[in-house]
């Protein structure tokens, strides 16, 4: 497919990677589990992201280990033997020959073979960089190796001395996108721009919330996106100030909105969109009210995002359109800054404007670097998520606001001169929400 990463960048990463590494160390990473989901059946695989993003190996069962300097081969695959028997039942299996000749590893063996063999690749390195604490499985089998190293101390036997967190290095790295990780983002904005706008559509029919999650759905399949980038929130209504709902069962009613914060997974990139728009086609005039001031802190945000600003400088512009905007409908009262410093806009605001998005959908990286707030620089990706919700029950708010619940959310990837809006294709201003849905 076009999108698809070239083996070439997977070398260049795992490469980079090494570079980083200390002298005389080495990184073992294993591939995710397999998990059940109920009795013999098992949910869909998914690669672990830090796995797929050093081999673009799609198999459970595997362990990637990097020895920098080692004269048979600096980047090994522990993956799953060809077995016709099993692919018959299961599918194709890669197999050591094809772990080399198509994902570009420098040696491989077989899964069964692990405890034989890893552990003398263990033995007099100083450092292991491995993931601690996420599979507490293999953390204690990497452990059995460690102790069967020092048991032969005696023997002349050098077990390292120190184990550190792989993330460290590794998450750095993701966090800046090269030019092909920006194409697969695209194509994934694409397919979920197209889903977004099939679901307004699908609104004006009536229905239940669930019928748009599975226009959604759908959507995804039907361009090549095999599953969700996260679980589809369709919020109809006083559901639409639920931050994570779920449930998507209740039916659609006239003169209400729809919040839906929903995104594909494409080649395991995920796109993160929100756009909140009215059953019947047309925003009465309190939403109206409400979605221009969460549109025009989105606009403000989307103009902070450009290098030499910092991560908070985006959210930092949209609280304040967001709580001036409160304060000239009369929901807060007192000064803008009052209101800032007393943060009385929480019960209406009370996340952050964005998040990385990557290979995750809340995506690895630092927010911070020390105490300071991380930088802007060109391949960062993220979302702008402003809103605003005004709870059924909050009797502290004039009536006609209560139940009401907005977000809208673009993935955006910083340029060297700003930043590019991969989903500004799915209509967000009040005009072009009505045209869309009257179509």
């Amino acid at each position: 497919m076009a999108a698809t990463i070239p083996v070439k960048e997977f070398n260049e990463r795992r490469r980079r990677l090494m570079d980083r590494m200390a002298p005389e160390s080495i990184a073992i990473l294993p591939a995710a589990p397999e998990r059940v989901r109920n009795r013999d059946v098992l949910h869909p695989f998914r690669q672990d992201s830090d796995f797929h993003y050093l081999t673009g190996f799609n198999e459970p069962e595997a362990v990637l280990v990097l020895i920098p300097g080692r004269e048979h081969g600096e980047s090994v695959l522990f993956c799953r033997e060809r077995n016709p028997e099993k692919e018959l039942w299961d599918g194709f299996l890669v197999g050591q020959e094809g772990a080399i000749e198509n994902y570009g590893l420098d040696d491989a063996f077989p899964i069964a073979d692990i405890d034989d063999i890893l552990p003398g690749m263990i033995e007099g390195r100083s450092r292991v960089y491995y993931p601690l604490g996420k599979d507490t499985g293999f953390d204690a089998r990497v452990m059995e190796w460690v102790k069967m190293i020092r048991s032969k101390v005696k023997s002349g036997a050098h077990p390292p001395g120190e184990f550190v967190a792989l993330e460290h290095l590794l998450h750095d790295l993701r966090l800046y996108k090269s030019p092909a990780e920006i194409k697969v983002m695209a194509k994934a904005g694409e397919i979920s721009c197209e889903a977004h706008k099939r679901a307004m559509k699908r609104a004006r029919k009536g229905g239940y919330e669930y019928n748009l999650e599975a226009e959604l759905i759908h959507t995804f399949m039907d361009h090549g996106a095999r599953s969700t980038a996260y679980p589809s929130i369709v919020g109809s209504g006083a559901n639409g100030c639920i931050l994570h709902y779920i449930e998507n069962s209740a039916p659609l009613k006239e003169g209400e909105l729809v919040l839906i914060d929903a995104g594909c997974e494409y080649e395991c990139y995920a796109s993160d969109i929100t756009r909140t728009f009215p059953v019947s086609g047309k925003f009465s005039p309190e939403q109206r009210a409400l979605y221009e001031i969460v549109l025009s802190a989105q606009y403000a945000a989307i103009d902070e995002i450009h290098p030499g600003n910092h991560w908070d400088h985006p959210h930092q512009a949209a609280l304040r359109v967001l709580t001036q905007g409160l304060i000239d409908l009369g929901i807060l009262s007192g000064t803008l800054e009052d209101a800032l410093e007393q943060q009385s806009y929480r019960p209406f605001f009370m996340h952050r404007t964005g998040h990385w998005l990557g290979m995750d959908v809340h995506d690895v990286g630092d927010y911070k670097v020390g105490d300071a707030w991380r930088q802007l620089e060109p391949g960062m990706a993220m979302t702008v998520e402003p809103g605003l919700y005004i709870a059924p029950d909050n009797m502290d708010v004039d009536e006609k606001w209560r139940g009401i619940g907005i977000r809208i959310e673009d993935d955006v990837v910083v340029t060297k001169d700003g930043c590019r809006n991969l989903t500004e294709a799915v209509p967000k201003t009040i005009p072009e929400i009505e045209a869309l849905m009257a179509d």
